[in-house]
């Protein structure tokens, strides 16, 4: 006798014997048991999860010769011939291969007929949607008004493309894909049936490959039962399916979490000498971030992706909440842009390597180790380390409201660096080390000319009555030095963009103006220690609505008023008052 695949072997022959889907099976059977009969029913749903399959035990419970009702027999001549796929009153219709007019015509010329045998004759039309819109308007008709012996029987997996005119004549029922446990429990039993011997793991893989779909899920557990010649292993598994293990995937999670590249490409090297699917890995690692998210923010939610639980929550307490988002997200998109990279490896290592380069700051900060991008950044609850400045320039001034506020520091300290009085810069040569790569430009001492002039840069800009595009280039850029007939000036290159040639001569005009000679402006784009005028601006504003806020909160009448009736200060609506403002 000829092997028969575990998916007909052990397809339903009643509906006690689906899987899932309760919410259409009850529909069915208090419909077959009280005989409320509509003429057109149709099932939408993914491949694999039952569509064909209920509408033959369908076509049995009506036409069984014990009686109509939601169980039938499974042994008469008409339940063993539907069965069987050879009952002359079940005409089964695959749309996909008669798509033209005449098909469908020549289909529906026999509907006026009496069944053979049965008490109703039954079209199962699959995949439905595959029809030309002249079959669907040859059909609406006789949809809407078929005879009273006949029963309609549609199947898709694209209900999308239906006429609308169609689904309203029809009981559409939606079949949900199936869950893994679900998979993996009818797995288990089907292989104890079998007398199969299977590692649960293993299980757990086929039941995440499947995607849902349980035909897909037996066809997947032939192939593992072939490969693993009569037993269902793990490794033979991951093999199978190009997965990669639970020890290469923690690998590749442990040298994102240290910040480590050379840890990282090893792991990928590892990866690498087993062939996998690099876009099944990277929705293995898709799964795992998921989990390590729920492990941090909901403890208590249960973790079905992994055997070493503990072990990914002890990883995911490595993680800030915000590299596992963004972690998420980068790999989303790298697996969705796998198939236009040269290569599946290089697209699998430049989507980790995204995740090193772009990982928070915060997560540098709780690894403490040397970087990828650099040198080892310090704990925030670390002191700063100190560097002599020269003329008394200060270097924590510099530092803005928003960088404090995103630190882990107390209180009582943001308050204190907000409040504090503004400090201007200072040109001096701080001796601090500056990162590999960044040109830190030495703010030299300026060099008056023969009026005297200050070197206030921002009471200069003041003085000039500078407006638009030409103030916001002056307020982003920094005095380096003045000359009897130059100004030099640098420009971070992050605001490069404001370096315009109307800019530049509406700035020159202005110092010409103002010291009554003529003057050239030299730019330059630097990185610098000082702050820009705007970002001392910015500093100012950020720390008075802080003393607003603080102002506010603290104010007991507001208090009382909270207290009494509930209500809440909305954050936004607090305006500092500004110099000379009395309102």
């Amino acid at each position: 006798m000829s092997y028969q695949v575990l998916a007909r072997k052990w397809r339903p022959r009643t509906f006690g014997e689906v899987v899932g889907q309760e919410h259409v099976l009850r529909a069915l059977v208090n419909a077959l048991d009280e005989g409320r009969l509509h003429h057109a029913y149709l099932f939408t749903g993914t491949r694999g999860v039952g569509k064909t399959t209920l509408a033959r035990i369908f076509a049995k419970s009506l036409n069984c010769e014990r009686g109509l009702g939601s169980s039938p027999c499974g042994e008469c001549s008409t339940c063993r011939e539907i069965d069987a796929g050879r009952y002359v009153d079940l005409i089964e219709v695959d749309a996909a291969s008669r798509t033209g007019v005449d098909d469908t015509r020549e289909l529906l010329d026999n509907v006026q007929y009496l069944p053979s045998r049965g008490r109703y004759k039954v079209y199962l039309i699959d995949e439905v949607h595959m029809f030309s819109r002249s079959s669907f308007n040859a059909l609406l008709k006789t949809l809407e008004e078929p005879p009273p012996h006949i029963k309609f029987l549609l199947a898709t997996t694209d209900p999308q493309k239906l006429p609308v005119t169609v689904l309203s004549r029809c009981l559409q029922f939606n079949l949900k894909a199936l869950d893994r446990p679900r998979i993996e429990a009818h797995l288990a039993t089907i292989l104890e049936r079998e007398g199969v011997g299977c590692e649960p793991r293993a299980l757990a893989h086929l039941a995440r490959a499947a995607e849902g779909s349980l035909r897909d899920a037996l066809s997947l557990l032939d192939q593992a039962i072939a490969f693993g010649e009569g037993f269902v292993a793990e490794a033979g598994v991951i093999d199978m399916l190009g997965l990669s293990s639970d020890e290469g995937l923690f690998a590749l999670l442990e040298a994102l979490a240290g910040q480590d590249g050379t840890a990282l490409f090893a792991a990928i090297e590892r990866l690498g000498e087993t062939a996998p699917d690099f876009s099944g890995v990277l929705a293995e690692l898709i799964a795992l971030l998921h989990a390590m998210a729920l492990c941090r923010q909901l403890p208590e939610a249960p973790v079905e992706v992994t055997a070493q639980v503990e072990r990914l929550r002890a990883l995911a307490e490595r993680l800030p909440a915000e590299s596992l988002q963004l972690y998420y997200q980068i790999a989303l998109l790298g697996r969705r842009d796998l198939p236009l990279a040269p290569t599946p490896r290089m697209g699998f290592e430049m989507t980790l390597l995204r995740m090193l380069a772009f990982a928070p700051e915060s997560q540098a900060q709780v690894s403490g180790v040397a970087t990828a991008r650099g040198p080892a950044v310090p704990r925030p609850d670390s002191p700063a380390p100190s560097a002599p400045l020269a003329s008394g320039a200060s270097v924590p001034a510099a530092m803005p409201v928003e960088r404090l506020s995103s630190s882990n520091a107390p209180s009582t300290a943001l308050r204190a660096a907000a409040s504090a009085p503004v400090i201007e810069p200072v040109p001096a040569v701080p001796s601090v080390v500056a990162p590999p790569g960044e040109i830190r430009v030495p703010v030299a001492s300026t060099s008056l000319a023969a009026g005297g002039t200050s070197n206030d840069w921002p009471g200069l800009i003041r003085a000039m009555g500078l407006k638009a595009m030409v103030l916001m280039l002056a307020e982003n850029c920094l005095l380096e030095r003045i000359e009897d007939d130059a100004v030099h000036l640098v420009l971070p290159p992050s605001h490069s963009g404001m370096n315009s040639q109307a800019a530049r001569d509406g700035l020159t005009r202005a110092l010409e103006k103002h010291f009554g000679r003529p003057m050239r402006l030299n730019l330059r784009l630097a990185a610098a220690v000082a702050e820009t005028p705007a970002v001392s601006r910015e500093r100012e504003r950020a720390a008075r609505q802080q003393q607003a806020a603080q102002v506010i909160d603290e104010d007991p009448l507001v208090r009382h008023f909270i207290a009494r009736t509930g209500a809440a200060v909305i954050p936004e609506s607090i305006q500092p008052i500004e110099t000379g403002d009395r309102s």
